[in-house]
């Protein structure tokens, strides 16, 4: 008889399993043990400040199967067939005897491990940055599910009133909502000048800054946090500019990869751990995945330093981790940088390069921002705004960013991701065959629209600028404004600024009222008739016009309102 491989799997959130019960079903004879040093393992991290906000009321449906199912280490040995080690932590690897080094955290015995074929699954960990106060009372790290049970139990106990989030990326902005929702007055403190830094471009952080604020956020930026003031428990945040009181802080500033194992067993890291299409590390009989490792890009020309940590990365890695030790290798394609999330009714996403991770690669892009419906307006549309982004040189498809209210941008930011990881095209992007029916989308998808009007300013037709450059040429006042909008939309809400009021059925027979030797830039509500009347303008000799992309609608800044 072939002695059983003998895979030993160290982490117990999302890669660390995927990859035990794939190859369970793979390699059915194989010896696999999972490690973790907590107590719990295989929960829902991401759904930590949806049960803060109230969407559940039990912790622990986080840890359950879809059925409602506990999973627990009885739950693997007996459902998937391999034993689970909880409160058994990693301490040593020993790659020539092929041994980890373990210890019990409940009665502190310490054996050596053997292994065959070892996995990384070590996750990582939220930063906690190193500030006078970080250790007082009441100062939270949404990574477990202790620290939102935590949270939810203290706010009832205590009932907060101030809450102050320090760092305004994903989970920042999703606990800005759930303490919104229970009442609370927040702020949101963000070093970096925008929300969503490394994420969102500074157009798009700036219309979503706009909502936010809206529903009652104080959102604080180019603030850096110094310290946490307060004597048993926190009571203020002081930045580098001012003080802001609080009765809670969630502190949210990143994640760092729990890789110590791997550097102090000489495998190749760079900030993370490296690892090939398959997971392997630089020894072959070791793999890693999830948010411990370097993702290469799997788009073009950006590179294989890519640190995004998010589940479903993690749980893909752990899939081809199975798929090679059972010899049956499918490589990681990559990512292509893709993240949603959902702060109060708006949708926030980008799949792709930014604007600024093209041109800091020095790629010759062209961009563009749409702004709509999501569906006919009869059957109840909402707005947003894509932003899309492609290579001149031969007009694929870079990125897109998404942001505005409904659940569109997945389906707008799902369908991008695709194009990217194929090296599509925009032509072929607004060729592709969308599903279409009056409840879900207009007769031409959204974005097919946003790819038309790229394609239409790479071919010359279409001259637009984005809200902020217009934003910049209205402040100094050097141009134009044309607004060609009905007189009933120019009375509702206007720019703050003088314009020029013609709509666009009169625009032909009223064209003499514009000058010939002045830039021009024509608007609307979302910039399609502002497009025509650049078009327009042009046909009769106007060649200094230009219209603003997104119109009213994307307009990041205040707008002025009618009586």
């Amino acid at each position: 008889m072939s002695k059983k491989l003998k895979v030993l799997i160290v982490g117990g959130v999302a890669c660390g399993p995927k990859a035990a019960c794939r190859l369970k079903r793979l390699m059915p004879e194989a010896d696999i043990t999972l490690i973790d040093r907590d107590s719990i393992v295989s929960y829902g991290a991401c759904g930590l400040p949806y049960y803060v906000e109230g969407y559940f009321d039990d912790i622990e449906t986080l840890t359950h199967t879809p059925a409602g199912v506990p999973r627990t280490a009885v739950f693997f040995e007996k459902a998937k067939g391999f034993k689970v080690l909880t409160r058994t932590e990693a301490t040593k690897i020993d790659r020539s005897a092929k041994t980890v080094h373990v210890k019990n955290l409940d009665n502190g015995e310490e054996c050596d491990m053997a292994y065959d074929k070892l996995v990384l699954a070590t996750g990582g960990k939220g930063f906690k940055p190193p500030i006078p106060g970080i250790d007082l009372k009441n100062v939270f790290f949404m990574t477990h599910p202790d620290h939102a049970e935590s949270l939810v139990r203290e706010a009832k106990a205590q009932g907060f009133k101030k809450a102050v989030m320090v760092g305004a990326g994903f989970i920042g902005m999703e606990m800005a909502e759930a303490m919104t929702h229970k009442g609370m007055e927040v702020t949101l403190i963000e070093m970096a000048p925008q929300i969503m830094p490394g994420i969102l471009d500074e157009d798009i952080a700036l219309f979503a800054t706009k909502y936010v604020k809206s529903k009652g956020v104080k959102v604080v930026l180019g603030e850096r946090a110094t310290n946490l003031e307060g004597e048993e428990a926190v009571s203020a945040v002081k930045t580098d500019q001012g003080t802001y009181p609080a009765d809670l802080v969630v502190v949210a500033v990143g994640t760092r990869p729990n890789d110590k194992l791997a550097r102090d067993a000489d495998l190749l890291c760079r900030d993370r751990i490296v690892v090939n299409e398959y997971c392997q590390t630089s020894d072959p009989d070791i793999y890693a995945g999830g948010d411990c490792v370097v993702n290469k890009y799997a788009g073009q020309n950006a590179g294989n330093q890519l640190f995004v940590p998010l589940g479903s990365t993690a749980n893909k890695h752990g899939r081809v981790i199975a798929n090679h030790i059972a010899g049956a290798p499918t490589p990681f394609s990559g990512i292509a940088c893709t993240g949603i999330v959902k702060i109060f009714d708006y949708t926030l996403g980008r799949t792709g390069m930014s604007e600024n991770q093209a041109r800091a690669l020095n790629l010759d892009v062209e961009v563009t921002t749409w702004a709509g419906p999501d569906k006919p307006h009869y059957m109840g549309a909402k707005p947003g705004i894509i932003k899309m982004i492609a290579n001149r040189r031969d007009r694929k498809l870079i990125g897109v960013q998404v942001a505005g209210l409904g659940d569109a941008g997945k389906r707008f930011l799902d369908v991008s991701a695709t194009v990217i990881l194929f090296g599509g095209t925009l032509d072929q992007l607004a060729d592709v065959d969308f599903a279409y029916a009056p409840p879900f989308s207009p007769p031409i998808e959204p974005l097919a629209t946003c790819a038309h009007v790229l394609s239409n300013k790479l071919d010359g037709l279409a001259k637009g600028i984005s809200s902020i450059e217009a934003h910049k040429r209205f402040e100094v006042g050097d141009v134009v404004i044309l607004d060609t909008r009905t007189p009933q939309e120019f009375k509702e809400v206007r720019l703050p600024y003088d314009v020029l009021h013609i709509p666009l059925g009169a625009l032909r027979e009223r064209i003499n009222e514009l000058p010939r030797d002045r830039d021009i830039i024509a608007m609307c509500k979302v910039s399609m008739r502002g497009y025509e009347a650049q078009r327009i303008l042009n046909a009769q000799g106007y060649d200094r016009v230009w219209f603003m992309e997104g119109g009213v609608i994307g307009w990041p800044y205040e707008l002025e309102m009618g009586q």
